[in-house]
């Protein structure tokens, strides 16, 4: 058996309608999970499920639309899941928002509290649902994509960062309370990646440039690059990793 091996797993993806939400739930179905594909518009999460049970067989991705801010339509993704698959092995929080760019001296209130709620409250309600019953079979892992951005500063997507901060102790301390009961709880921290969701610091030729100046690699990276840390975090690859922030950023963070 492969160490990367997913087969009998379950696993719930926020996020995955597109970008590295996507490649996260492809990668893990070519492995033999079977994927929940989530995001707040059904039919692109339709479209995503629809091609990966073309590749893998019916039954292997199902679409269940929710929006991560609200704990309803988590908790009706978690029951609908559980109804759908029978149990939920692996969680990876990857949606979240930045709804502002600029400095945080012009953040509006509401701005923030979006990027609080979405990018940490969010994913400790998820995670809060799904953890029980990993906790009852011992056996568990959760990821949270987060961001090179919780590392270092930036005068543009500062709130942002924060989050991102924020996300990295969030493993940490679930790490250690969800230990005992071999539930692993990591960080994926991507730096640039060719996605929608960061094309305001990669479509801009000049932004572009002043990104990949201290980026070892000289490029941005593609979705699938962060796919494969998630099996490796999700998978027996993993089994002895739990607490941590797994950089892949091309290098940036190194210069």
């Amino acid at each position: 058996m492969s160490l990367f091996d997913l087969k009998g797993k379950s696993a719930i993806i926020t996020g995955s309608s597109r970008g590295i939400g996507r490649a996260i739930a492809e990668a893990m179905a070519d492995q033999g999970a079977r994927v929940v594909i989530s995001s707040r518009k059904p039919e692109p999460c339709q479209e995503v499920a629809d091609g990966i049970n073309k590749k893998h067989g019916d039954g292997t991705a199902i679409a269940i639309p929710a929006n991560i801010s609200s704990k309803d339509d988590l908790q009706a993704m978690v029951n609908e899941t559980n109804a759908a698959f029978g149990k939920i092995d692996i969680v990876v929080c990857n949606a979240a928002s930045n709804p502002y760019y600029g400095p945080m001296a012009g953040i509006s209130d509401d701005a923030f509290t979006k990027i609080l709620q979405n990018n940490i409250i969010s994913n400790h309600w998820l995670i809060q649902m799904c953890a029980p019953q990993m906790r009852e079979r011992k056996d568990g892992a959760v990821i949270i994509v987060s961001s090179i951005g919780g590392l270092r500063a930036s005068p543009v997507i500062g709130a942002y960062n924060i989050s991102k901060a924020a996300d990295f102790q969030l493993a940490r301390n679930l790490a250690a309370e969800f230990g005992a009961d071999n539930i692993r709880v990591n960080c994926i921290a991507p730096g640039l990646i060719k996605t929608d969701f960061a094309k305001a610091l990669w479509d801009n030729p000049e932004t572009l440039k002043r990104a990949l100046t201290g980026t070892p690699l000289k490029r941005i990276g593609e979705p699938d690059e962060i796919a494969g840390a998630a099996v490796y975090l999700a998978s027996k690859a993993g089994a002895y990793m739990t607490g941590q922030m797994l950089v892949v950023d091309g290098g940036a963070t190194v210069t």
